[in-house]
């Protein structure tokens, strides 16, 4: 873990109690009028600080609501901007909702077969194979 998940990944650890929020309690807070947003597991409200954000509101508005971690992180945030993410820390998302959140650990790879790659798997070959052979037959009677 990076950035803010290592530095506040628990509120108890600052003694204080920790508040737990629903996944749908923090879908309902996808406005300019209440924005929070749902980083390395703990959840923001962003709302008073939409107007201040470098990037502009609308870049916490379309995360507002949702889990915003990996656009937080690819960021790349100065050692400030971790440090001002206390003041609008509210809480943890409650245990039984983090695996709405969590990439796959192994992440899947599709490939995509293509109707082409039986034509150049076995049957162009085999037609240069038989050009070939017919070719040297013919140069090899001749002589």
């Amino acid at each position: 873990m990076s950035g803010l998940g290592a530095s506040w990944n628990n509120m108890a650890e600052n003694k204080e109690e920790v508040k737990y929020y629903r996944l749908e309690e923090l879908k309902q807070h996808c406005s300019s009028n209440s924005a929070w947003i749902h980083i390395n597991n703990n959840i923001y409200d962003v709302t008073n600080f939409l107007d201040q954000h470098p990037g502009g509101e609308e870049v916490l508005i379309e995360q507002a609501g949702g889990d915003a971690t990996e656009a937080f992180e690819d960021v790349g945030h100065s050692k400030d901007a971790l440090e001002m993410t206390k003041q609008y820390l509210i809480g943890e998302l409650h245990p039984d909702d983090r695996d709405a959140f969590e990439t796959p650990k192994n992440p899947v790879i599709v490939t995509e077969t293509s109707e082409s790659s039986w034509w150049y798997g076995w049957i162009i070959p085999a037609i240069a194979g038989v050009t070939a052979a017919f070719w040297y037959r013919v140069f090899v009677a001749d002589h």
